[in-house]
C-alpha cells in the first residue's frame, strides 16, 4: 500500500509538467525563490504574500506541503532593468530633439511619449526605476528581481507550523522555502520606522513581519503593564536558514528593547546556541516600550525577512533528560518562561520507527503548546549523582550507557570513573539538542595524567548547525581505569546546561540522507536522486538502498553506496500512470556491521534538502517527508534498453568498454541516437552501430580525469538528434533534439591500473 497523504499541488493556472527533474538537475533558467514576504499566514484567513526570485514568471502551480492551505497566483512583476530604462530614455531624448527641430520649442512630456511610442505604463515604470536607483537601501540583484504575488487561503483546521512552498513551471520545480501557519494576528511593518515607530502595537500576542534593507533598523512600540512577563522571539534564520551569497550566510538579527526614555533595558543577538535573538522581559512599570531589530553588521535586502512574536507566551529554554532508550517511558522536566506545566511523561517510539529525534508537544494552561525534541537510541540510561565534581567524589559508571547530567553552576564539572579496559568512545549531546553547554571532555588516568581531550566535533547530520560545539573523544582505557571530566569551555553553567554523555565501544555505524526531499517527475520518467552516507567510527562497508512498501511503478536503480564513498547518485523510476495525489516514499538501508560480520545495521534514509551557505558551504537540512509528485502524460520513453548481465561494470583505464543495448522500437535510426554521461567525470559515451541495425554504447575512461578505483553509478541521458532537410530559406538547418531523459543507473568501478 502507498503511504500517501492528502498533499496536493493546488493548481492555479492551466499547465502540464513537461519533464522530469529534481533539484540536482536545476539549470540556469529553472525557477529560484529567494524569499517569501510575509513569511506566514494566520489560521482561517486569506492573505497575500510576495515571492521574490528569478525565472518565476512562468510558474503555473504552487506546491504547499500538508493540507488546509490553498494558493492562487495573482500577478507577476519585474521592475524595469537598467538597459530597458536607458533605451527608453535615449528614445525619448531623440524624439524631443526632433520635435524641437520641427518648431515645437517646449514639447510636453505626453507629446514626446506619444511620438516615441512610449506608453503611460512604461513612463510609470521609468519613475519606479529612478526611485529604486536613488534609494540607498536597495542593492540590485537579479536573483531577487522578479516578484510573484500569491493569495493564500488557510482553513480553520489547518495544522500549525512550517510548510514547504515551491513553485512549479512546465519544466521544473523551484527550491523550497518555508511559510509559517500561526494562530495569532499578523501585521507587517510600514516604512519609515528606523527610529520612530509609525504605529503602536495595541494587542498581544501578535506576529510582526518585516524586511531589513542595508543600514536599516525597524522599530516597534507597544504599551505594557507592570508584572507582564513578555517574550519577544525573532524568527530570521528560522525563516530562511541560509543565504547562498552572503557572509555570514544568514540574516544575523539583533534585538534591543528600550523604555519610554530611550534607555536600553534588554538586548539579544542570539539565544544560547540559536542565531535568532529572544528577549524575556518582566515589565517593571506601566509604560511604552520599543524594540528595534537590525542586522548585526547593517547588511540587508529583500530576503532579510523576519517574523517577531510578542506576548506572554510559553517558551522552553531546556529539556531534561535530552532523550532515552527506544520504546521506554521517560519523565521529562522543562525549564523556561511562562510555563504552567513543566513535567511530561511520554512513551518513546519503537526501534522499528527509527528516527534519531522524536518531537514531543506539551499543552500549557492557556491552551498554547510547546514543542521540544528528544533523542532516542539503544543505550541504557543513568543519571549523574551529585556531588561528583572532583576525582575524590567521582561517580562510577560502566560503558554502553547514556549518562544524563547538568553543569549546575559556572565553573562546575562532572567527573566519572570508568572501570575496565579497552577502546572507548565518549560523546556529548548538548548543543545539538538546544543546550547552551559548550562542552569539553578530558580523560585522565588514575595518576591525573591526560590521556585524551576533545572540545568540538563536527556532526554532518546537523544541517542547521554551524558551530559544532559537542565533544567526541576516542581513547584506550587502561586496566586501572580512567576519569572522564565533563565541563564547559567558557566555564559557564546553570540549570539549562544539560547534556547526555554516551559511553560505548567504537561502533562503526552510519546515517543516510536522500535529496531532494520533494521530486516532481512526468509519468514514466527516470529521475536522478542523490544519497549521502554520514559514516561514524570509520564505517567502511557498502550500504544497500531499497524502497520500503512502495506502490507499483516506483523503482530504484543503482541502490548501493560503495564502502569508500560518502555519496552516490542513483535513479528513481516513477509509474507510467500518475497517481491522483503525491506519494510519500520511504527508503530503507542496510549495511554489514563489519567485514566478515553477517549481522546487519538497518536504518531508514532521512529526506533532506541540500542548502548552500555563503557561496560554498553545503548543509543537508532534514525535511518531514520524502514526497514524489507524478504529473502529466507519460513522457516519450528511451527507445532502447541496456543489456547488462553483470551487477557492476568494471571499466578499464585507457580501453573501451561496450555496453550492449536492445532496441525497443522497430526500425530505429541508431545513427541519430546520442548519450551523455552525467556522472562520473572522466567517462564519455557514444552510440556505435554495426551490421543489421545493431548498435551499442561505447564507454571510454580518460585516465587523466577519472579516479582509479572509483565506484558508483553511471548516469546516462539519451536523446535523438535529427537534422531537417535544407531548404532555400534555411540552407544550413540546425539539428533538433528529442530528449528521452535518463537511463536507469548502472553500477560501475574504474580499474585501479591500466593493463
Amino acid at each position: 500500500m502507498s503511504r500517501s497523504k492528502n498533499v496536493w499541488l493546488y493548481s492555479v493556472a492551466i499547465g502540464i509538467i513537461g519533464f522530469s527533474f529534481t533539484t540536482a538537475q536545476l539549470d540556469a533558467q529553472d525557477p529560484h525563490v529567494a524569499y517569501v514576504f510575509p513569511a506566514g499566514c494566520r489560521l482561517d484567513t486569506t492573505c497575500k504574500v510576495v515571492l521574490g526570485g528569478q525565472h518565476i514568471k512562468d510558474a503555473s502551480e504552487v506546491h504547499i506541503s500538508g493540507v488546509g492551505v490553498k494558493a492562487e497566483i495573482v500577478s507577476w512583476y519585474r521592475p524595469m532593468s537598467r538597459g530597458m530604462y536607458n533605451q527608453l530614455r535615449m528614445r525619448l531624448a531623440d524624439i524631443r530633439e526632433e520635435l524641437v527641430e520641427k518648431g515645437n520649442k517646449k514639447p510636453s512630456k505626453a507629446d514626446v511619449a506619444f511620438a516615441a511610442g512610449v506608453s503611460d505604463e512604461e513612463l510609470s515604470e521609468m519613475e519606479i526605476y529612478l526611485a529604486r536607483e536613488r534609494d540607498p537601501k536597495r542593492q540590485p540583484n537579479d536573483q531577487l528581481a522578479e516578484e510573484l504575488t500569491l493569495r493564500l487561503t488557510v482553513s480553520a483546521d489547518a495544522k500549525l507550523g512550517k510548510r514547504e512552498l515551491r513553485l512549479v513551471t512546465e519544466s521544473a520545480m523551484s527550491n523550497p522555502l518555508w511559510i509559517q501557519i500561526g494562530k495569532w494576528p499578523e501585521v507587517s511593518e510600514t516604512e519609515p520606522n528606523d527610529t520612530i515607530p509609525n504605529a503602536i502595537i495595541d494587542q498581544m500576542p501578535i506576529v510582526i513581519n518585516g524586511q531589513i534593507f542595508p543600514g536599516d533598523t525597524d522599530s516597534f512600540s507597544f504599551n505594557a503593564r507592570q508584572g507582564q512577563k513578555l517574550v519577544i522571539e525573532v524568527g530570521a534564520r528560522d525563516v530562511i536558514p541560509f543565504l547562498a551569497d552572503a557572509v555570514p550566510g544568514w540574516f544575523q538579527a539583533t534585538l534591543a528593547l528600550t523604555d519610554s526614555s530611550g534607555k536600553e533595558v534588554s538586548y539579544s543577538d542570539s539565544f544560547y546556541y540559536r542565531q535568532d535573538p529572544v528577549v524575556y522581559f518582566e515589565v517593571p512599570s506601566d509604560g511604552r516600550y520599543t524594540f528595534h531589530i537590525r542586522d548585526s553588521v547593517y547588511r540587508g535586502r529583500e530576503d532579510f525577512v523576519y517574523r517577531i512574536t510578542l506576548g506572554e507566551l510559553p517558551f522552553v529554554t531546556s529539556v531534561f533528560p535530552l532523550g532515552a532508550r527506544y520504546g521506554t517511558k521517560v519523565n521529562v522536566e522543562l525549564q523556561g518562561w511562562n510555563l504552567t506545566d513543566t513535567t511530561f511523561e511520554t512513551q518513546l517510539m519503537s526501534r522499528r520507527k527509527f528516527r534519531p529525534v522524536e518531537w514531543c508537544s506539551l499543552e500549557q494552561g492557556d491552551g498554547e503548546s510547546v514543542r521540544f525534541p528528544l533523542h532516542v537510541d539503544l543505550l541504557t540510561d543513568v543519571f549523574d549523582e551529585e556531588p561528583n565534581n572532583t576525582i575524590d567524589t567521582s561517580q562510577e559508571v560502566t560503558t554502553r550507557v547514556n549518562v544524563h547530567g547538568r553543569i549546575d553552576t559556572p565553573g562546575d564539572q562532572d567527573v566519572y570513573f570508568i572501570k575496565g579496559q579497552g577502546k572507548l568512545v565518549a560523546e556529548i549531546l548538548a548543543r545539538r539538542q538546544g543546550s547552551p553547554l559548550d562542552s569539553q571532555l578530558t580523560l585522565t588516568n588514575i595518576d591525573g595524567k591526560e590521556i585524551a581531550f576533545n572540545d568540538d566535533h563536527e556532526d554532518k547530520g546537523q544541517g542547521l548547525q554551524t558551530h559544532h560545539s559537542d565533544s567526541v573523544l576516542e581513547a584506550f582505557i587502561p586496566s586501572s581505569g580512567a576519569y572522564l571530566h565533563v565541563s564547559d569551555t567558557q566555564h559557564n553553567g546553570g540549570k539549562d546546561f544539560v547534556y547526555r554523555l554516551s559511553l560505548r565501544a567504537s561502533e562503526p555505524d552510519y546515517e543516510i540522507r536522500v535529496t531532494p526531499g520533494t521530486i516532481v517527475a512526468r509519468a514514466g520518467a527516470i529521475t536522478p536522486i542523490t544519497v549521502f552516507a554520514l559514516r561514524r567510527d570509520n564505517y567502511q562497508e557498502d550500504i544497500e538502498l531499497a524502497l520500503l512498501d512502495a506502490p507499483p511503478g516506483f523503482e530504484l536503480s543503482g541502490g548501493i553506496i560503495p564502502g569508500n564513498a560518502d555519496r552516490v547518485s542513483l535513479t528513481l523510476k516513477v509509474p507510467s500512470t500518475a497517481p491522483e495525489e503525491p506519494v510519500l516514499l520511504d527508503m530503507i538501508t542496510r549495511g554489514r556491521r563489519g567485514r566478515g560480520n553477517r549481522a546487519w545495521l538497518t536504518h531508514p534514509a532521512i529526506p533532506a534538502e541540500n542548502m548552500v551557505q555563503a557561496f560554498i558551504t553545503y548543509h543537508l537540512v532534514p525535511v518531514e517527508d520524502w514526497t514524489v509528485i507524478v504529473s502529466g502524460k507519460p513522457r516519450t520513453q528511451v527507445p532502447f534498453e541496456v543489456v547488462n548481465k553483470s551487477t557492476r561494470l568494471n571499466l578499464p583505464l585507457k580501453k573501451e568498454f561496450l555496453l550492449n543495448v536492445k532496441p525497443l522500437v522497430k526500425n530505429i535510426a541508431a545513427d541519430e541516437l546520442r548519450v551523455d554521461v552525467k556522472e562520473p567525470k572522466g567517462v564519455t559515451a557514444e552510440i556505435i552501430t554495426g551490421r543489421m541495425g545493431q548498435f551499442a554504447i561505447k564507454l571510454t575512461v580518460n585516465p587523466e580525469e577519472a579516479t582509479p578505483g572509483l565506484s558508483g553509478n553511471l548516469l546516462l541521458r539519451a536523446f535523438q538528434e535529427t537534422t531537417p532537410a535544407p531548404t532555400e530559406e534555411n540552407p544550413n538547418p540546425k539539428p533538433r533534439r528529442t530528449d528521452y531523459g535518463f537511463l536507469p543507473a548502472i553500477p560501475f568501478k574504474i580499474a585501479e591500473h591500466s593493463r
